[in-house]
C-alpha cells in the first residue's frame, strides 16, 4: 500500500459503488478509512456472492478499510461518530437526499465546527435542482443522462456493460478530494465537495453535446464503430472473431491499403480519400474490408496490423483479459479468503502495490469503539 496519504483520516457512511470507489482510492493512498455500515451491512455486501461468497463489488472496492456497524439512530453511537469527526481529515456520505442532515450531522453545522474538515456529499442529482431529492443508482442515471443514446446499435440501447456512472462519480470526487487536500495544505481550510453520478457523467458526454448543440449532428448508436471516423470499428476474421482497428489520418489509410488491404489504389479513390469520405462511404468500405479479414485469423491480421503500424485491439472475451499477455494482477485477503484482482491502472515506481484486506462487517466495531468512545 503506498504511504503518500498516510496520517490522514477518511470517515465514510457509504454503501454501493460511488462513495466506496472514492474511499478506496484513498485508502490504496495510505489513508486510514473507517467505514461505516449499518447492522445489516453495506447493501453492496449482497449484490452477489460470487467471490466464494463474497460480492464482487464488495470485495473490488473495499479493501484495506476497517468497518464499524454504527445505529446512528441511538445517542450513543452518534456520539462515537462526532468523537470520529473531531479527528477526521475527510468526511463521505452517500445517504438518500436529506439523511444526514436528519441525523444530525448536517454539511453545515460540521463546516462551522470543524473548519479543516473535508466534507463530501455524493448523491445522484446534486445538492441542489428540481431532482435533488431523487434516489438514482447507475442504470438510472446512464439513461437520464444521454449516455443510452449514443450507446447500443441500430437495434437499441444499451447499458454500459460496467457501473460507469458510479465509476466516473467515484474518480471526479477522488479527484475532488485530493484537490482540496492541496488547497487545504496551502490555507489551512477545509471544503464541502458535492458530486453527484448526474454531473459527472454528464461532463463525459460533452463530445456528443457539443457535437449537438454547434453542430446540428444528432447522436447515433454505432455498435462498434467509430461515429465520425472510418475505418474505425469492429471487423469479423476467418475464425469468426473480431478485430477493432482505427485509422486516425491519412498516413495510416495510406499504410492500411498498401500493407494490409494490399489494395494502394483505394488511397486515391474518391470515395474514400479522405476521412469525411469514408464515413459517407462506411458500407461500401466496410465491404472491401470484410471482404480481405476473411481470408485471415484474428491472431495473424493483429500481428499484421501491428507490423503495419496499425492501431488495433481483439474484441476479447473475459476469458481472453484473463489470459491477455498485459493483465496485471493483486492478490487481497477477504473474510472467506485470498481473491485475485485485476490490478489498478498505476503503478508506483514500477511496482504494484500491496493493498489492505477487505474487512468483514463490523470486523473493527470493538476496537473502533474503544478507540472513540469519550471518557
Amino acid at each position: 500500500m503506498a504511504d503518500d496519504l498516510a496520517g490522514l483520516l477518511v470517515v465514510s457512511i457509504e454503501q454501493a459503488v460511488a462513495a466506496p470507489y472514492l474511499t478506496n482510492r484513498l485508502a490504496e493512498a495510505g489513508a486510514r478509512v473507517i467505514k461505516i455500515e449499518r447492522e445489516e451491512g453495506d447493501f453492496a455486501r449482497q449484490y452477489d456472492h460470487l467471490v466464494h461468497g463474497e460480492s464482487a463489488y464488495f470485495v473490488w472496492l473495499n479493501r484495506g478499510k476497517e468497518s464499524i456497524c454504527l445505529d446512528l439512530r441511538t445517542d450513543g453511537d452518534k456520539q462515537i461518530l462526532e468523537t470520529m469527526l473531531e479527528e477526521a481529515d475527510v468526511f463521505v456520505q452517500n445517504l438518500a437526499p436529506g439523511a444526514i442532515d436528519r441525523l444530525g450531522f448536517a454539511t453545515q453545522r460540521l463546516r462551522k465546527q470543524y473548519p479543516k474538515l473535508i466534507t463530501v456529499t455524493i448523491s445522484g442529482y446534486g445538492e441542489s435542482g428540481p431532482y435533488s431529492n431523487r434516489k438514482a443508482y447507475d442504470l438510472l442515471v446512464q439513461a437520464e443522462s444521454g449516455l443510452c443514446a449514443i450507446t447500443g446499435n441500430t437495434a437499441g440501447s444499451a447499458r454500459v456493460g460496467v457501473s460507469v456512472c458510479d465509476i466516473a462519480c467515484g474518480m471526479t470526487a477522488y479527484e475532488a478530494v485530493l484537490q482540496a487536500l492541496i488547497g487545504r495544505a496551502c490555507c489551512q481550510a477545509g471544503r464541502h465537495i458535492s458530486v453527484s453520478l448526474f454531473h459527472a457523467l454528464a461532463d463525459w458526454m460533452n463530445v456528443p453535446y457539443l457535437q449537438s448543440a454547434y453542430g446540428g449532428k444528432s447522436p447515433m448508436r454505432n455498435g462498434l464503430n467509430h461515429p465520425t471516423i472510418a475505418p474505425y470499428g469492429a471487423f469479423t476474421t476467418s475464425d469468426g472473431k473480431q478485430v477493432l482497428l482505427s485509422i486516425q489520418n491519412e498516413r495510416e489509410w495510406v499504410k492500411f491499403c498498401e500493407g494490409v488491404l494490399v489494395s494502394p489504389d483505394l488511397v486515391s479513390d474518391p470515395r474514400f480519400n479522405s476521412n469525411s469520405n469514408r464515413v459517407k462511404n462506411r458500407d461500401a468500405l466496410s465491404a472491401i474490408i470484410e471482404d480481405v479479414f476473411a481470408h485471415h485469423s484474428r491472431d495473424a491480421l493483429s500481428d499484421l496490423l501491428s507490423k503495419t503500424g496499425i492501431a488495433s485491439g481483439q474484441v476479447s472475451t473475459i476469458d481472453d483479459l484473463i489470459h491477455h499477455p498485459q493483465t496485471r494482477y493483486i492478490e487481497v485477503d477477504t473474510p472467506t479468503g485470498p481473491v485475485r484482482l485485476l490490478a489498478p491502472g498505476a503503478l508506483i515506481n514500477g511496482e504494484i502495490p500491496q493493498y489492505g484486506p477487505v474487512p468483514a462487517l463490523g470486523q473493527h466495531s470493538q476496537a473502533l469503539r474503544e478507540e472513540f468512545r469519550k471518557i
